[in-house]
């Protein structure tokens, strides 16, 4: 099995904090999750990661113009360039302040930076100019506000930038110093922080946006003496008697709410306002005409932004983690995201490894597509905690146990809670296992030492299962023979045989308290994790220990802020409470309560891999040494609150219940969130796994695009040489000669050529070690290609010719296996579907055997009759290729002039299933 994964996207977060941003040509949308950025493709539907990380959340980030670089700086000033387009780290550098906003100017030669009171403009790094010993030059500082600086504004010819501040006053100022004592200006009469200043389209005007609710209007006009003046003298105008002056005021009026975020779209005039009570308004200017007002929940909107074009609109509120992009012109959403407000619980794949559920503490759980990284849906049913979530090994269903004392069977194909199973009494369920069949699912509990044992089809309770003398922690079933497998803290591992006829219990001995348990895929051996740190493999028919792997050395446990001892002393998780078997029972994957998930050999009992969860410093548990400058007497320095008189008022309230871990903000005044993995699962693709962290959904996978791979090559393998070969008819050579070469575009080409007759002969005598490859490369052709049937020819003659031997190393096919039943799955829906449609149209066709009601011949009209002439044939065709575009895909009949539309498409119940699967 393969080990080198790699941290590929994260899942379950799609805001936390900081300002959101569109790439310029406003199909992607930029948002930062915690010490990471997420990009959402809008129109791709897909969404990527970056893999660098940040010591701390990001504060603030901007994207240039030209969409190539990036630049984000955390929340104490460290700041990472990164190239957009390859996603690859160029620079650090450390401001040594705090960051409020960054933004780049519009031409992308300077970035402007709010740092406390001063402004700070900064030359881009740009690779035309010379080299230079630093990427960073500081161009020019700016100092005149008396209090910390809220948001910076460009203007579109880059030669000004206004501020405001928290000291109620906008300033603007001159990037040339010949236009500095023009630019040199002021902006008085706000009676709160002003939130936001912006330049009009022809930059006559400057609108300034307190956070009471009022706008101010402000023109570059002289005083009316100076105007009769001038008229008189018939002079050239002088500068020196303009000024900047409110020439209007405006008010939202609220009802008490205060202005949290504002935009500005001068293209289109269009002024966005977010609220601290959730709700959005979109204003004309500057005739201050309310277009829209809207609301996106309760909670307050953090962040606003708007597109190039100025259609879209993506607003951030890091309360509930809500994420939107919303289409003002047809009142209509393009994305609508929204992570767990609590910490994740359980996660489990889907059985073709297309979809990940997750389940959290905050009784909901969530359905990700992991290719596009979207939330498909939510069920919000359970009432309580949900505990742990597990797919039937066939078939569309879900079942999920919680803290409600409820388990529920989830339909994934209409979305909806089918089966409600309950206990004879209310008790509290931590651990769930379904049968390989769909027929039973079991759950165990807390409260109860006991195993519940439900019937699927009918919801009934079927048994109780009494033996273990503690909480039952974990339960398991075998995928191969429907044994299982149940783990104690009672220092005991138990075997059932549910469904044979003996009720014999194997109960297996460990040395301490039960936390997680695993069965290898093949049913003949299990794994379990216990408090003190051990993975203990047992083999179940002869009931012995077959291994055993020490983990304490391997596991990262960092300190707390709090902690008063070194983290090497540290005895809080040095376990893990998450393991599972790979695909092949060769490899395992363990995660717990600390900052490392290890992949660990099976046969040899040695640490593979270890992943670092995260390098956030405001999560406990991420640094192995504190600073001993911060250590006093009594206690870290870091657990004091020493902003809590700078802040805002609706920012100190605090509505959580002391000492809480879980819930709204996370700042200093309480515990800190802690590092940890709650459960962690292979992919059934094998080449990926997934861990749902405190971070979020994190997902790992191997890369396996290979641009070139030189094994097995000669001097006579060439591009050149394969299409010589493929000219010549020697089908068999030009495959193999594709593949080693490992180009697309030379596969593609040889693959499409090959004629069906000769299928059976090349996949007969094409070499084993190709058949994984080509396997993959046809799923994925599959799915874009229109050659159904050629597809699936080549498909069935791999596995006439090769089926044994790819049933004997199916750890080998696992990837390639799953490629093809998605494409199968796909043409079977469509298939389906068709042919449901056109049932009707079908029948009426075969029933009327080429004749009408009165059992006349009928003549089918081609548009050509054969008594006219050729050129009137021509004349006919012409005139047909003008007629309307609705008569295209249509059959005439020349006696009824019966019009039978084809359907090729499915009703608007099936576009909504498809949509959907």
């Amino acid at each position: 099995m393969k080990s080198d994964f790699k941290f590929s996207n994260l899942l379950g977060t799609v805001y936390r904090q900081g300002n959101i941003i569109f790439s310029n040509d406003g199909t992607k949308l930029l948002s930062p999750v915690g010490n990471r950025i997420s990009v959402f493709d809008l129109i791709n539907n897909q969404s990527f990661t970056f893999e660098y990380e940040h010591r701390k959340n990001i504060a603030t980030f901007d994207l240039n113009k030209q969409a190539t670089l990036l630049l984000s700086v955390d929340e104490d000033g460290r700041a990472i360039l990164t190239n957009f387009k390859t996603k690859t780290v160029l620079h650090h550098f450390n401001f040594r302040e705090r960051c409020y906003q960054v933004k780049f100017s519009p031409n992308g030669e300077l970035f402007a930076l709010a740092t406390g009171r001063f402004i700070q403009i900064w030359k881009t790094p740009s690779a035309t100019q010379d080299r230079q010993f630093a990427p960073f030059v500081r161009y020019r500082v700016h100092a005149g506000h008396f209090q910390d600086i809220l948001s910076l504004t460009w203007s579109q010819d880059s030669r000004f930038i206004i501020s405001t501040s928290k000291d109620l006053t906008a300033r603007l100022w001159s990037i040339n110093s010949d236009e500095k004592d023009l630019a040199s200006m002021t902006f008085a009469g706000h009676r709160d922080y002003v939130m936001g200043a912006f330049f009009s389209d022809d930059q006559e005007k400057i609108y300034t946006v307190g956070k009471d609710g009022a706008l101010f209007t402000w023109e570059f006009t002289p005083r009316q003496e100076d105007i009769e003046e001038a008229e008189l003298n018939e002079d050239e105008v002088d500068i020196s008697k303009y000024h900047w002056r409110i020439t209007n005021k405006n008010f939202f009026f609220a009802n008490q709410a205060k202005v949290k975020c504002v935009t500005f779209h001068h293209k289109s005039s269009i002024l966005i306002v977010g609220f601290t009570n959730g709700e959005f308004r979109l204003y004309e200017m500057p005739s201050f005409t309310l277009l829209q007002q809207l609301s996106m929940g309760q909670n307050p909107v953090n962040t606003v932004t708007v597109n190039s074009t100025g259609e879209w609109l993506a607003f951030g509120s890091s309360k509930l983690g809500q994420l939107l992009v919303y289409e003002w012109q047809s009142e209509s959403y393009i994305l609508k995201q929204q992570g767990h407000f609590d910490s994740t619980n359980s996660l489990t794949y889907s059985p073709d490894g297309s979809r990940v559920v997750t389940a959290a503490d905050d009784g909901k759980i969530k359905v990700w597509d992991v290719v596009s990284g979207f939330c498909l849906a939510t069920f919000t049913e359970h009432t309580s905690s949900v505990t742990q979530v597990q797919f039937a090994k066939k078939g569309q269903v879900l079942f999920s146990s919680s803290l409600d004392g409820t388990v529920r069977a989830w339909d994934l194909i209409r979305y909806r809670n089918f089966r409600t199973f309950t206990a004879a009494e209310r008790i509290q369920f931590n651990c769930l296992a379904v049968d390989p069949s769909g027929e039973v699912v079991c759950a165990g509990s807390i409260d109860s030492f006991d195993i519940h044992v439900w019937s699927v089809q009918t919801g009934q309770l079927l048994d109780t299962l009494s033996g273990h003398e503690g909480p039952v922690s974990c339960l398991s079933f075998s995928q191969e023979n429907s044994v299982l497998a149940s783990a104690s803290w009672d220092k005991t591992v138990r075997i059932w045989s549910i469904f044979g006829r003996s009720q014999q219990v194997e109960p297996f001995e460990v040395y301490s308290d039960v936390l997680a348990l695993s069965v290898r895929p093949d049913g003949k051996q299990i794994a379990v994790s216990t408090l003190k740190g051990q993975i203990s493999m047992i083999d179940i028919e002869s009931g012995n220990q077959v291994g055993n792997i020490d983990c304490r050395r391997d596991i990262i446990s960092g300190r707390h802020t709090e902690d008063r001892f070194t983290s090497k002393n540290s005895e809080r998780s040095k376990c893990f409470t998450s393991i599972h078997y790979s695909f092949d029972g060769l490899a395992i994957i363990a995660g717990g309560n600390n900052n490392s998930i290890c992949l660990y050999d099976v046969p040899n009992e040695v640490l593979l891999k270890r992943f670092i969860v995260s390098k956030n410093m405001t999560l406990d548990g991420t640094l192995e040494f504190l600073n001993s400058n911060k250590m006093t007497e009594a206690g870290s320095l870091d657990l004091i609150d020493d902003d809590a008189e700078n802040s805002d008022l609706e920012d100190r309230i605090d509505s959580t219940l002391p000492g809480s871990r879980s819930g709204g903000d996370q700042s200093t005044r309480k515990l800190k969130p802690e590092v940890r993995v709650t459960s962690v699962q292979f992919s059934p693709t094998a080449n990926a796994f997934a861990a749902a962290s405190t971070e979020g959904l994190l997902l790992y996978s191997v890369d396996e695009v290979l641009a070139f791979d030189p094994v097995d090559l000669d001097m006579d393998i060439t591009p050149e040489s394969t299409l010589e070969c493929l000219k010549e008819k020697e089908y068999l050579n030009a495959i193999v000669m594709a593949f080693r070469l490992n180009e697309k575009y030379l596969i593609n080409k040889v693959y499409e050529e090959i004629p069906i007759s000769e299928l059976p002969l090349v996949c007969t005598n094409l070499p084993v070690i190709y058949l994984p490859a080509i396997l993959k490369f046809i799923g994925d052709f599959s799915m874009e290609s229109q050659h159904i049937e050629f597809n699936l020819l080549w498909i069935k003659s791999l596995l006439s010719a090769h089926g044994a031997y790819m049933n004997n190393h199916k750890h080998l096919f696992s990837t390639a296996i799953r490629s093809v039943q998605r494409f199968i799955g796909r043409i079977a829906k469509e298939v389906v579907t068709t042919s449901t449609n056109n049932k009707y149209s079908y029948s009426f066709l075969t029933s009327t055997d080429g004749k009408d009601i009165n059992n006349e011949e009928l003549e089918i009209t081609t548009g050509i009759d054969n008594d006219e002439s050729e050129s009137d044939q021509k004349e006919n065709l012409l005139e047909s290729e003008n007629d309307d575009e609705d008569a295209e895909g249509w059959i005439g009949f020349t006696e009824k002039k019966t019009n039978i539309p084809l359907e090729v498409g499915g009703d608007e119940e099936s576009d909504d299933d498809e949509d959907m699967i």
